[in-house]
């Protein structure tokens, strides 16, 4: 058993490699539209703002931390919700309360543990002002940076900073991701045992 979770984790991480790559620069760009008193009004005024002054190395300067956050995070999902299954649904048949309730579940509990990493991937991602005239050097770069310049911000409870918004944003959010996977997986296999049976 400790094998499949351990499967189900490395499948995860692979996952996040690849999707992170792909979406660190459109996670800037959101975060930064969606800072208070933004400056951009448009998608394209900021990427264009961003290339100029900052360069294109802003667009991945929270890569490191976002895959220092998103790989724990599947990770933990991925195993969580196989562990779930096996309590839940033990004999792994499509059963769709299961899938949801266990999906809902591994998502927070991923959520709440990888919510300090959430923080600082904010933060790099937004600079913001409070933030960079707290640090020294008047910009943060690298996980390391970012850490300290929170807890000098708001200590220990700053890590912990909209953990419920996080947790109940991936209740739903992996609850309806599970069960469509499992539902699709379950139509496909049926399909391909029908067909086995009438050739």
């Amino acid at each position: 058993m400790a094998i499949v979770f351990s499967f189900a984790g490395a499948a995860g991480c692979v996952a996040t490699l690849l999707h992170d790559a792909a979406m660190n620069p459109a996670e800037v760009v959101k975060q930064r539209m969606q800072m208070y008193n933004s400056p951009y009004h448009r998608v394209t005024d900021c990427v264009r703002a961003v290339w100029q002054n900052e360069g294109a190395g802003a667009f991945y300067r929270s890569y490191t931390t976002q895959l220092t956050m998103n790989v724990p995070f599947q990770a933990i999902h991925f195993m969580t919700y196989e562990f779930l299954q096996e309590h839940f649904n033990p004999q792994r048949r499509y059963n769709p309360s299961s899938h949801v309730l266990s999906g809902a579940c591994a998502g927070a509990v991923a959520a709440a543990a990888t919510t300090p990493l959430d923080v600082c991937k904010t933060l790099l991602n937004t600079q913001e002002s409070l933030a960079l005239n707290s640090n020294i050097t008047g910009h943060i770069t690298g996980m390391a940076s970012a850490f300290r310049t929170v807890y000098q911000v708001g200590g220990v409870t700053a890590y912990f900073r909209g953990v419920q918004a996080r947790v109940i944003y991936q209740i739903p959010s992996t609850a309806i991701a599970w069960s469509v996977y499992e539902f699709f997986k379950y139509l496909i296999t049926k399909r391909q045992e029908e067909w086995r049976a009438g050739k």
